[in-house]
């Protein structure tokens, strides 16, 4: 753990901050400046090297595990967050999970496991962020570019972000007088570990196509956009999803 941070300094959770875009976004927002505890689920050493690899750069960060559908390891987050750093000022929650099956095939297990994740998850960090966020101060969410793509197999996943964009819209404006934004964030294709696992370098070269800028996402085109919605120059863009695909329609 590093020094204590000049009292000025903002500071940010990132949930699912271990790895893909949740590790860009930890590593983008320390650069500019924030303080940032990386929140994971399990791979406590891949958390602890995004410590390290923020540290080296100059940076302030810690490491927190917690269930994030689990509102007491989550409140515990928060907790870190306002004894290290003093506060929390932008709350990113990236954690997430994305099994694929089409609607008939799916294990209701798995969906049962996805939905607390993602919905359920989703709720619970945005009831602490509701209630911590300083004047300020920004939530980000994830959703999907696929709720309007329409991929066939992604029908559980899918369904799961409808509900993280209808909770992010209706928290906006439960957040009045607040001056705390509240967006979503919904990338398409990106090039990332979970993204890419199971698909064919067919598959992958067809979606890469498919954006008029013709290519994958990849995780700093994601986390410059969540670095905006965080900063001065986007606090007034709120209530708002914003589709990160490079144009797909």
């Amino acid at each position: 753990m590093t020094t204590q941070p000049p009292a000025e300094q903002r500071v940010a959770i990132v949930t699912g901050g271990s790895r893909g875009i949740g590790r860009q976004v930890a590593q983008r927002l320390a650069a500019d400046g924030f303080a940032v505890v990386v929140g994971y689920a399990g791979n406590q050493d891949a958390a602890e090297d995004v410590v390290r690899t923020i540290e080296a750069a100059g940076g302030s960060a810690v490491a927190a595990r917690a269930d994030v559908a689990d509102e007491t390891e989550v409140a515990a987050v928060f907790d870190l967050a306002e004894a290290t750093y003093g506060g929390v000022d932008a709350v990113v929650h990236a954690a997430g999970r994305m099994p694929l099956s089409p609607v008939a095939d799916l294990d209701l297990g798995e969906l049962d496991s996805l939905y607390r994740t993602n919905i359920r998850g989703t709720f619970v960090v945005d009831q602490q962020a509701a209630r911590r966020a300083r004047p300020g101060g920004a939530l980000v969410n994830f959703s999907t570019s696929v709720l309007g793509l329409a991929f066939p197999g992604y029908g559980a996943y899918a369904a799961s972000k409808g509900a993280v964009e209808a909770l992010t819209l209706i928290l906006a404006r439960e957040m009045r007088g607040r001056d705390v934004t509240v967006n979503a964030v919904a990338p398409g294709p990106t090039a990332t570990e979970l993204f890419l696992d199971g698909k064919d370098e067919e598959t992958v070269a067809r979606l890469a196509a498919q954006p008029p800028l013709e290519r994958l996402g990849t995780p700093e085109d994601i986390a410059s956009v969540v670095s905006f919605l965080v900063s001065p120059a986007g606090h007034w863009v709120n209530g708002q999803v914003l589709r990160a695909n490079g144009g797909i329609v």
